[in-house]
């Protein structure tokens, strides 16, 4: 139903009373609110993120490059508290001028080089590494097919069936319908892809399939926007499920979905990452609770 108090203003302006959960952040303006330098550990990448679906992304392609055997790809990953604006700071704007996480800096080289976007990052690391990227003209296209649909959807199932489902401060029927209509669609595009090859891109698990999963696989065990799963019936989508079951028993991506988690069972949370044996103390420590 439409609100019949609201008539949109011949000119739009920026109204601080509304907005939902995010509102005392949000603002129509880019740019840097407060001057403050990022730490900078001593690995060759240094990631500064959280543990959100698009923050998962590029926690995944770390874990992976490093169970491959790629030492060389360690890093540190420190915590971007959205919540509380880190991403406002001036030591981030000036690695990702969008202020949204995830965004690094690949310190191996000369000069430092800034990536943002999971996207992004996640086609820097394949390709510097030489690894979950195809190098066949073909296989390659269709996983970067694969790829750049994820990024094109994130923001119907976040910024759209998220916002207006979860965080909005009023429910409206059209707006949730709208895009409950188009996250479902998506799952349906991918459970039709997933029912003809193993992964996204074929038969490899690549980028296309760590971008995807974090955004698929919170849906698949009911651990997001509340009871999302059952109001989208996320058990029509067998393949999908197939999908997630099996990429969820990668021990990459066991580790990856804990770095910068800050909420949750204490278990499963790093706040910062700065080597291997930080996932070993996080579970002693969880132990001796």
């Amino acid at each position: 139903m439409a609100d019949p108090t609201y008539t949109p203003p011949e000119v739009w302006t920026n109204d601080t009373e509304n907005g939902g959960r995010f509102a005392a952040i949000n603002r129509p303006t880019a740019g840097a609110r407060e001057e403050k330098e990022l730490p900078v550990g001593k690995h060759p990448f240094q990631l500064y993120s959280l543990a959100t679906p698009n923050g998962v992304k590029a926690n995944i392609i770390f874990e992976e490059l490093l169970e491959a055997g790629h030492h060389d790809a360690e890093y540190d990953a420190w915590l971007i508290d959205i919540g509380s604006g880190t991403q406002f700071t001036s030591g981030f704007v000036n690695i990702n001028p969008n202020s949204k996480i995830p965004a690094m800096v690949d310190r191996s080289g000369a000069e430092p080089i800034r990536v943002f976007e999971s996207g992004a990052i996640l086609m820097h690391m394949a390709e510097k590494f030489g690894r979950f990227l195809p190098t066949d003209a073909g296989t390659r296209a269709e996983v970067l097919s694969w790829l750049f649909w994820q990024v094109g959807s994130a923001p119907f199932i976040g910024g759209g069936f998220g916002h207006f489902y979860a965080y909005a401060p009023e429910k409206y029927e059209y707006p949730i319908n709208r895009y409950a209509m188009e996250t479902k669609r998506l799952f349906d595009v991918a459970n039709q892809r997933l029912k003809e090859a193993r992964f996204l891109g074929g038969d490899d698990y690549t980028i296309a399939d760590m971008a995807t999963f974090p955004w698929l696989a919170p849906f698949v065990s009911g651990t997001i926007y509340g009871e999302a799963r059952k109001f989208l019936s996320i058990h029509e989508y067998e393949h999908v499920i197939r999908w997630v079951e099996e990429i969820n028993q990668r021990p990459a991506v066991i580790r990856a979905r804990m770095v910068n988690k800050v909420w949750g069972d204490e278990a499963e949370q790093l706040p910062e990452r700065h080597s291997a044996a930080d996932f070993a103390t996080r579970g002693a420590q969880s132990e001796n609770a």
